[in-house]
């Protein structure tokens, strides 16, 4: 089971260029197996908002679309992931990679993930080089 960050996202949806020959091994590898928090559609709603990010048309739609189209599947924020979010040590303050780790820890995931930060956590496997 792997969990994408929201930039592995993205870039699996409108740039592969940017994803590491790993990170693509290992989607091709497992494609019944791959996730993304909820947390991910607001962080996409907001880069979208701020002009940071182009989906070509509305969030939803590309949201769902690539959804469909790569077979991810969504995990939901819960209350024990959101607990556990407010529990880690304070390596990383961005509130969404904080759900994410969370949920990664809660299901046991690797996520795929360029941020160098996220390895530093306890019980997380980060991939990408």
């Amino acid at each position: 089971m792997l969990l994408l960050d929201t930039h592995t996202f993205i870039w699996l949806a409108s740039d592969r260029d940017r994803l590491s020959g790993k990170v693509i091994q290992m989607i091709s590898d497992d494609p019944a197996g791959l996730f993304i928090s909820s947390i991910t559609a607001l962080e996409l709603g907001l880069l979208s908002k701020a002009g940071k990010i182009d989906t070509f048309g509305s969030v939803e739609d590309f949201l769902f679309k690539n959804l469909r189209l790569f077979g991810i599947h969504e995990i939901p924020i819960d209350l024990e992931i959101a607990l556990a979010s407010t529990q880690l040590p304070p390596i990383h303050r961005d509130p969404f990679d904080r759900i994410m780790i969370a949920t990664a820890q809660k299901h046991k995931m690797a996520v795929l993930t360029k941020d160098r930060v996220i390895p530093a956590y306890p019980n997380v496997k980060a991939i990408w080089e």
